[in-house]
């Protein structure tokens, strides 16, 4: 990755954002720790993103004829954040080489604040301090300002999901978690000293849009115990506005969705907030320990989608005579099942839920986990199983699954509303770790039919689909509790699928032996040329033997 600017070309794509925070972090250097870029950085990224959004609703609005560019109410019926004049990109890239412009970038802030009241207290304001003298803000703007010197994307409001992929797009037609990006990869590539590398701030695509497009909310409370960056409200947000047809048609489709949340995290909690605000999602997100606070004790939803942190030891448990425990106590070394029945206490009677976890949860038996996961699927709360390709995280090389859990399999309503078939008794298991390509060296990812086929299984086996379940060998298999039992109460899909059916080699016998036998004396030939080449060489320099 180079760390020079490219030259300015007309016509040549944006720089990846890698490279600008790459560019950012050659800024920061000796003047603050590096645990300490993501706050610098990443409210400068917001104010470009605000700032581009509102410039593309200005030049619409100054095209109308009747329209008033400097009047909030355009912007407001747009839903758009208002920026006043202070608070422009352009205008603090014009100021960015003035000895003030970290009281600048602080005022350009408060304004945001100021006119927009859900953006109130979300972003840090002490840019005026002596560790960010005025050149290395000033570099910080110059290297944000980069993306938007030409090609197709112009601004961050319109930038798309392989912002970040310097080797292979995925789907250009979607929209990036930009902030939850950029935070991942801050805390990736510069402040992996904090040790909060399980995965529980941002949740790739590949893995959001997966779980979302099984659950397939369209109608009722979306929950994430664990909200991390809000990646997950902003895909399910997409999809209920994807599927329009399936509401009331009284009601807006935001109206048939109401979402809560709750993260520990501090930091994180406030960029959750951001990446809703400027989308305009309502959600009830709230901070504190989900374990040990919880903040929406009587919640029941009808969607969970959550990715909790990995195999955390020190969640503060258990907690004795909890009503959440309901399957067993979970251990003080690992808050998995704490986690798993957590959700599942929150879920409404007919509730669905979604849950990314480390695959040593389908198996461990250690401290009383396993007698937890045998009570939860005897009792039937086990819907359905996905193995996950390794390498989808940017931030852990853990390897993944998804539990999709279900309070009560006899009936309910399915995507679009759709009855659900009776399940009672059984689990579908759905092996997908043979999917996806590699994005760059190391990183993989799912393209959206690799995704398809994966959700194609599960609405077809539990009756909402648009055709007929089978079982394929290798890659979906229906179990019922019987079979779990069989297999100790182990749920790894690889138990369950089996192996690929091998395609049948059509080619006789005789054919094949003559032919290989035919390729096995080329090599030989080949092997006995270039040994006597070697030897000349080796004669011509006077090591013959």
């Amino acid at each position: 990755m180079t760390r020079g600017r490219p030259r300015k070309n007309a016509g040549t794509p944006p720089p990846k954002m890698e490279e600008v925070l790459w560019n950012t972090a050659d800024q920061l250097r000796g003047h603050i720790d590096a645990a300490e870029y993501k706050h610098v950085v990443l409210p400068l990224i917001f104010l470009k993103f605000v700032s581009d959004s509102f410039k593309l609703a200005q030049d619409e609005v100054a095209a109308d004829p009747e329209g008033l560019p400097e009047d909030r109410d355009e912007y407001t019926m747009r839903g758009v954040f208002w920026v006043p004049p202070e608070a422009r990109w352009d205008t603090l890239k014009a100021a960015a080489k003035q000895d003030n412009i970290g009281q600048l970038i602080d005022g350009a802030i408060a304004a945001i604040e100021r006119d927009n009241k859900p953006l109130k207290g979300m972003l840090q304001q002490n840019f005026a301090r002596p560790s960010l003298p005025p050149r290395v803000l000033s570099g910080l703007i110059d290297e944000i300002s980069r993306y938007g010197e030409g090609g197709t994307v112009k601004n961050l409001s319109d930038a798309p999901s392989d912002l970040f992929s310097a080797e292979g797009a995925t789907e250009p037609e979607k929209k990036t978690d930009l902030l939850g990006e950029v935070y991942q990869y801050m805390l990736k590539r510069f402040a992996a000293a904090e040790g909060k590398l399980g995965g529980e701030f941002y949740t790739p695509d590949s893995v959001v849009l997966t779980l979302v497009e099984l659950l397939a909310p369209f109608r009722g409370r979306v929950y994430d115990p664990a909200c991390g960056s809000g990646g997950m409200f902003v895909r399910g947000e997409e999809f209920v506005e994807e599927h329009k047809g399936a509401y009331d048609v009284n009601k807006s489709p935001r109206e048939n969705i109401s979402i809560y949340g709750q993260e520990s995290n501090h930091t994180t909690w406030k960029l959750a907030r951001m990446n809703l605000a400027i989308r305009r999602i309502e959600a009830d997100i709230r901070h504190g320990d989900t374990f040990h606070h919880d903040l929406h004790p009587d919640l029941r939803a009808d969607y969970v989608l959550a990715n909790p942190p990995f195999n955390v030891s020190n969640w503060g448990g258990p907690m004795s005579g909890d009503p959440r425990w309901r399957y067993g106590t979970p251990p003080a070394s690992n808050a998995n099942y704490a986690w798993l029945q957590h959700i599942l206490y929150h879920l409404a009677p007919h509730g669905t839920a979604g849950v990314v976890l480390a695959n040593g949860s389908l198996s461990s038996n250690q401290s009383g986990e396993g007698e937890i996961r045998r009570n939860m699927i005897a009792h039937d709360k086990v819907d359905c199983i996905v193995a996950m390709p390794g390498q989808l995280f940017y931030t852990t090389q853990i390897p993944v699954c998804l539990w999709i859990l279900a309070n009560n399999k006899e009936n309910g309503k399915g995507q679009e509303g759709r009855p659900l078939r009776d399940r009672s008794g059984q689990t579908l298991f759905i092996d997908a770790r043979e999917l996806g390509y590699m994005k760059s060296r190391v990183e993989r990812d799912l393209s959206s039919e690799d995704r398809a086929r994966i959700v194609a299984a599960y609405h077809n086996w539990r009756g909402d689909g648009d055709g007929e379940y089978e079982d394929v060998p290798g890659f979906c298999k229906a179990a019922t509790i019987d079979d779990i039992e069989k297999h100790g109460w182990v749920l790894t899909p690889g138990r369950y699928v089996g192996s690929a059916a091998k395609a049948e080699d059509a080619e006789p016998f005789g054919e094949k032996m003559a032919r290989l036998s035919k390729e096995l004396h080329t090599q030989f030939e080949e092997s006995d040329r270039l040994q006597a080449v070697i030897k000349a060489n080796l004669e011509r320099l006077g090591y013959g033997g």
